[in-house]
């Protein structure tokens, strides 16, 4: 007798093999998620109920012809719902999904197309070989090949892909792409691949896990520290982008692109080195991370100011401020990490302006409660690898990761229960996310307001970072400043750790303000919390996926989303560069342009 899931499966590819959507349709419940990555779609969409699904399925199925639904693995059931991973095939590529079901009926489905037919990457049996055996005349080394390739590109050879921005997403994708064939070249304005982490401020390391951090295809090895040094951190992706054989142009910096519409491509100033050079891609990714530009807000005798003001983004370390008075004027990540390191470099005073409340959690805790189930050297060892930690946390549709979250940081307020009394103590205005879904929640919404715990909490708690809550700074002077409460506090140093503006800021300076309007806002969900207005999207707004401007894609995230959503966005960019058919369900509409 079969099992559920291969029962279901069956029906569903019947269904869609007879084109009876509404016999596929009904295959799922009353409430129902279908995610597709590109499989589908050839875009990242999130359908929500039966109706949704059909709709999705009349416009795509004659194109996709999807076959093969294939249970892979064991299933498993529990709290009444069975879930199995599966395999399957549409026309053009190959795919790995994954079901839940409730009731006998579809719950949850994910699909993600994982490679393009005729088009694998060479890898294991299919490696290149690396060397022609026999006696060659004339015959070239890796070396002076490599060369050459670097000398013409730019000039005898267009890149395919221009991609604005070396760090961690940029160098993933092209890291992708010159699997896949697909002729790409990375800018980064920095003197070195990996600056945009050297640059950061002294005491950063990263406050997510090693196993959640692999770059693709160069996982870190088995000694590398839980919480990678950003200067490490630096170090690899410079060491990623020479052993993956990327073409990085390094000082570097895009000037101005303009999409020539005629044309089918961009033409993109780039100021090399002091030197001007006219790239001419097809497709334009910016890589810049999922921030715009640093916010600075516009306070009253900031002019004024005897001391040192700076944005977070611009501070470096603590050491040159023994003795001395500083305030900062946020309570996020970077405003605890920066308050700990000037408390530890021996700071007269260090002061925490809090403006509003902060989602705080203890990295120990995120690893017994949340990350440690997908990514720990535990999960390893149980079999779960990064692949499918990956696609484990892509199969949980972004309407239903609240009521997944809510459970863990209900157990993690228990767990930590001391520490939040503590802050409440000391004033600290803190939350578990507006509906208690926690940091990921958080972070997919707005990108910010929260801080995983490494040690400052403690230091709030006891007093030796000081902390007024809430409050702005309503005014500076010369060695002081003003808070809406009405205190005065001493100053010679002022961080201002306010975050970033959204990312499309990049598309209006380094495009225009039109096109920046045209794709509208990046990130956000659309869940009408703070800071993520709605209507309600589904998806993180233009990320991976097509946008309303031909051939302009972003491409940001965190470490993990780097190494997973770059496989999709490369495939895409390699069914345009092989004209393969890849008709887009829709582009989704704009409605926030800022």
């Amino acid at each position: 007798m079969k099992d559920p899931v291969s029962t279901w499966l069956d029906k569903l590819a019947k269904a869609l093999s007879q084109h009876d959507l509404g016999g596929a349709a009904a295959l799922f419940g009353e409430e129902c998620y279908w995610r597709d990555l590109v499989a589908f779609t050839w875009t990242i969409k999130t359908f929500e109920g039966r109706d949704e699904i059909r709709a999705m399925l009349a416009a795509t199925l004659a194109a996709t012809r999807p076959t093969g639904f294939v249970p892979l693995g064991a299933v498993a059931t529990e709290n009444g719902v069975t879930e199995a991973w599966f395999g399957f095939e549409t026309v053009v590529g190959r795919g790995t999904g994954h079901l839940r079901l409730k009731n006998g009926k579809g719950w949850t489905l994910l699909t993600t197309l994982q490679e393009l037919k005729g088009h694998e990457e060479k890898a294991g049996r299919a490696r290149e070989r690396g060397v022609e055996h026999g006696v060659h005349p004339d015959r070239r080394s890796w070396l002076e090949r490599r060369r050459l390739e670097l000398e013409e590109l730019g000039t005898a050879r267009q890149p395919y892909v221009l991609i604005v921005g070396g760090g961690q997403g940029g160098l993933a994708l092209a890291a992708r792409l010159k699997r896949l064939g697909v002729p790409a070249l990375v800018i980064e304005k920095n003197e070195r691949a990996g600056d945009s982490w050297r640059k950061r401020y002294r005491s950063l390391v990263l406050h997510d896990p090693v196993w959640y951090d692999h770059m693709p295809y160069l996982p870190y090895p088995d000694h590398w520290p839980m919480f990678t040094p950003k200067d490490k951190m630096g170090d690899w992706l410079e060491m990623y982008a020479r052993v993956m054989e990327l073409d990085v142009w390094t000082s570097a910096k895009c000037v101005k692109a303009d999409w020539h519409e005629s044309a089918g491509e961009w033409r993109v100033q780039v100021n090399r080195g002091g030197q001007l050079v006219i790239l001419r891609p097809r497709q334009l990714v910016l890589a810049t991370g999922m921030s715009g530009f640093p916010q600075m807000p516009a306070i009253p005798g900031a002019e004024m100011f005897a001391g040192h003001l700076c944005h977070s983004s611009q501070f470096d370390s603590g050491e040159t401020w023994r003795g001395r008075n500083c305030v900062i004027l946020g309570a996020n990540n970077s405003a605890h990490d920066i308050a700990a390191d000037l408390w530890e470099h021996g700071a007269n005073e260090v002061t925490m302006v809090q403006r509003s409340s902060t989602v705080v959690v203890t990295s120990e805790a995120l690893m017994e409660h949340a990350w440690g189930r997908l990514y720990s050297e535990q999960a390893l060892e149980s079999g779960v690898t990064t692949e499918i930690a990956d696609l484990t946390v892509a199969a949980v549709p972004f309407k239903l990761l609240p009521s997944f979250q809510k459970p863990i940081y209900e157990a993690i307020r228990k767990r930590d229960a001391s520490l939040y009394e503590g802050l409440s103590q000391a004033g600290f205005l803190y939350d578990f996310g507006e509906d208690g879904s926690g940091i990921h929640s958080t972070y997919l919404r707005r990108g910010a307001g929260y801080y995983i715990d490494v040690g400052a909490s403690q230091l709030v708690v006891d007093g030796s970072i000081k902390l007024k809550s809430p409050a702005e700074i309503s005014r500076i002077a010369e060695r002081s400043v003003l808070l809406t409460d009405g205190s005065v506090l001493p100053a010679d140093l002022i961080v201002f750790a306010t975050g970033y503006g959204p990312m499309n800021q990049w598309a209006a300076e380094l495009i225009s303000p039109e096109v920046a309007a045209r794709v509208g806002k990046c990130w956000g969900l659309g869940s009408d919390t703070r800071h993520d207005p709605g209507p309600w999207e589904g998806e993180l707004r233009n990320m991976w996926k097509p946008t309303q401007q031909p051939g302009l894609w972003f491409m940001g995230g965190n470490l993990m989303q780097a190494r997973h959503y770059s496989l999709y966005l490369a495939l895409q960019l390699k069914a345009r560069y092989e004209a393969i058919p890849a008709p887009v369900y829709f582009v989704d509409e704009v409605h926030h342009r800022a």
